[in-house]
């Protein structure tokens, strides 16, 4: 018996086709991406846990309709995020506690409490994004999905997604700023900040 593991597709099929393990294998591999993105989406760990349950579930009962147009990943993202868009408008989300890193990725003395100021004022900034937005530039500028994989997942021309993306780096670059000691003064905010990717990569 081979030891390669299974793709992701075929854990897929091995689902549809009844294998009971084969679902909790592919969330076991995608779990931690899948609830960065939730998280990231709704500011609120209640509300991400929430949708990212009832994304899962969907793609649990949903499995067969997997065409395998694009990757399982992808697929399973589209079904987190629509979720999470799904549940901002339906309770007009509000974030009630500040977000955790992952312990496991945290950076150690000395950068740790400028480490630490970065994060929470990422976190503060995505917050104020409308969660389409948030959707759009966290799965592009963190989780590196390109414009046309995230157009795919949102269900949008890629022009929306550009222009989503756009705007939430103009407002997050903005309230960003003062985190760049090289800032001048005189230069426009988004010369004044490191790309929101580059934190994103820090801590997703």
């Amino acid at each position: 018996m081979s030891d390669v593991p299974l793709g992701d597709a075929d854990l897929l099929a091995r689902h549809v086709d009844g294998d009971p393990d084969a679902f909790a294998e592919l969330v076991r591999r995608h779990r931690d991406r899948l609830w960065a993105v939730a998280l990231r989406t709704l500011h609120n760990q209640d509300d991400a846990a929430d949708a990212l349950q009832d994304a899962l579930l969907s793609a649990y009962r949903g499995a067969a309709g997997f065409r395998g147009g694009s990757a399982v990943t992808t697929w399973l993202h589209r079904i987190v995020v629509n979720a999470c868009l799904d549940l901002a408008r339906r309770r007009s989300v509000r974030p009630t506690q500040p977000l955790h890193d992952n312990p496991d990725s945290a950076p150690t003395a000395p950068d740790a409490i400028a480490g630490r100021e970065t994060s929470l004022a990422v976190t503060a900034a995505l917050r104020t994004l409308p969660a389409e937005q948030a959707a759009a530039v966290v799965l592009v500028d963190v989780e590196g999905f390109s414009v046309n994989e995230v157009a795919e997942m949102l269900n949008v021309p890629t022009g929306t997604v550009k222009s989503r993306c756009a705007r939430a780096r103009a407002r997050l670059a903005d309230q960003l700023r003062d985190l760049d000691p090289r800032r001048s003064g005189n230069e426009p905010p988004a010369q004044r900040v490191q790309s929101p990717a580059q934190y994103g990569e820090e801590h997703a």
